[in-house]
């Protein structure tokens, strides 16, 4: 059952410092604070629903959260729950999953599985535990089959991996198979990813241990009907090694997501997505082979705000230049764990937490923005949602995850930094529902919170102002028109309203030589104007 709130004080940000490793290039350090904190399974992110990230620390009978304040600092919060009946040994994933407003917890143990329900209050959690055995790695809150309802996917060390159906009112239901069959499992490391950009989240997962079939990297691509197609061999990514995580995320801002796979042993790789479903291996030119140390954590974020983004690999930080190269290797500048990484201040640069240690980013004056995503269609949290930011350097895009690298958990916030930007012209969401949602010219260096709304009906406002041609297409679609931009976003949908693929448009040519016969819209979004065109595909 729920337990009461225990003890509570607070504990100011200008704590005692303890030591500082600075960046070669001066441009990102961070500075070591002790924050202490009870339990092995820790977490950044927020509990309570005012988007501030939060400390959290969990045993089996406790969940201790350093809440953040808007006025700096923390306050503890410890709440006594039941007894879960498996702790959280392996991994440890965050959302709100019945949508109460209150954050929720999935603790994955060697034997099974617990979920901790946040209730109504936000001052007690339910334990909830199924008597399936489960050899837990990596777990992810993200909707399956996305019906508006966050879902949980954990992987299995040595079955077919698991996931639990979420029937809209917080009802979980117990699935093995379907994604990741392997009958002696290796599944260690899964993230939930568009590599298509097609609206429909895909599944990476990162394989480890035994013969080569059972530590062969998978990728199970979202069919939209609610299955999944394993394509790992024919995408390029069918590799036996031996890895626990990958980082995911658009590393030349192309408007599509390469993969880092991260080695736990030998050699990491990096990998170009070609915007065909497939992928170029790139490691030689890349220049990830500077990062010479192995283990099993690999995310990626923007740690200095240039707006291009870094790989974060097992305490190692690779700077990116933002055209799938990297040249500066910071080693050893965060615990080998990478710790759970969100921003603890407030002040948008991100931070680190591990152990008793808050490693706090010193900062630099680069520009940014953190944008809190709200679903009212698509699931509360925005899990799987697109967003996308327009600066005068280009456009950059990020998804919305629960549960990246191999075992923390990390922010949902969404952050990007801008660099020597001043200004950002238009953030586009494009959510799990198909909706499409436009901020034009926010305010920089703080949050924002989108919810989600549409803003354009399809049948509303056909523009003339750009020309789609052959009308009939064949496999070809050209898109004409004076005031079209390079870097502009279209988003192709089907005549009942699908979402079929968001881009960045590179080229004035769209290959639509998959699509079946019949009626198609474009919508076109640059700087917050949106303008829709229709097509016929013959």
């Amino acid at each position: 059952m729920k337990k009461l709130i225990l003890t509570s004080f607070i504990l100011l940000a200008a704590g005692s410092v303890m030591s500082q490793k600075a960046a070669q290039n001066g441009v990102l350090s961070f500075t070591s604070e002790n924050v202490p904190t009870s339990g092995n399974s820790m977490a950044v992110v927020d509990m309570n629903g005012d988007h501030l990230d939060d400390i959290v620390s969990v045993t089996a009978t406790n969940v201790q959260i350093m809440q953040q304040l808007a006025a700096g600092g923390f306050t503890e919060i410890n709440i006594t729950t039941t007894p879960a009946d498996f702790p959280a040994s392996w991994s440890l994933a965050a959302a709100d999953y019945d949508a109460n407003g209150y954050t929720d917890l999935l603790y994955g143990a060697g034997n099974g599985v617990t979920f901790m329900r946040a209730n109504e209050t936000g001052d007690g959690f339910t334990e909830i535990s199924g008597p399936e055995y489960v050899f837990s790695q990596r777990s992810n809150f993200v909707d399956i089959n996305n019906d508006g309802n966050l879902d949980a996917f954990v992987c299995h060390d040595v079955e077919p991996n698991v996931y639990y159906i979420n029937d809209g009112d917080g009802n979980l239901t117990f699935v093995q198979g379907g994604l990741g069959d392997y009958p002696s499992g290796g599944n260690y490391g899964s993230i939930w990813v568009d590599f298509e950009g097609d609206g429909d989240v895909d599944l990476f997962i990162a394989k480890c241990g035994g013969e080569p079939a059972r530590r062969t990297n998978q990728l199970h691509r979202n069919n939209g009907d609610g299955t999944f197609t394993e394509i790992g061999a024919a995408a390029g990514l069918a590799d036996p090694m031996q890895t626990w995580s990958s980082a995911w995320g658009d590393f030349d801002n192309d408007g599509d997501m390469d993969v880092f796979v991260g080695a736990s042993s030998g050699t990491h790789k990096m990998m170009e997505n070609n915007g065909d479903g497939t992928f170029t291996d790139i490691t030689a030119m890349s220049g990830v082979s500077a990062l010479t140390a192995t283990g099993i954590e690999n995310v990626t974020h923007d740690m200095d705000n240039d707006g291009n983004l870094d790989i974060v690999s097992n305490g190692n930080i690779l700077l990116g230049n933002g055209d799938l190269t990297f040249s500066t290797l910071l080693s050893g500048i965060l615990p080998g764990s990478n710790g759970s990484i969100g921003d603890l201040n407030n002040d948008g640069f991100l931070d680190s937490y591990s152990g008793n240690t808050w490693y706090r980013n010193n900062g630099n004056g680069n520009n940014w923005i953190t944008i809190n995503t709200v679903g009212t269609v698509s699931n509360i949290d925005g899990i799987g949602a697109r967003v996308i930011i327009e600066t005068p350097s280009g456009t950059q895009i990020r998804e919305v995850r629960s549960g990246d690298g191999f075992s923390k958990m990390s922010s949902m916030n969404t952050h990007f930094g801008i660099g020597t930007d001043t200004e950002i012209s238009s953030i586009t969401i494009v959510w799990p529902s198909g909706i499409v949602t436009v901020n034009e010219d926010p305010a920089i260096n703080e949050p924002i919170t989108i919810i989600e709304e549409e803003i354009l009906g399809l049948g509303d406002t056909l523009t003339e102002s750009f020309t789609l041609y052959p009308n009939p297409a064949g496999d070809v679609l050209n898109i004409a028109g004076s005031d079209i931009p390079k870097n502009a976003i279209y988003i192709l949908y089907d005549n009942n309203g699908r979402m079929l693929t968001n881009r960045i448009i590179s080229t004035s040519s769209i290959d639509v030589s998959g699509l079946s016969a019949g009626t198609y819209f474009i919508k076109l979004i640059d700087n917050g104007r949106v303008q829709t065109q229709k097509f016929i595909k013959k």
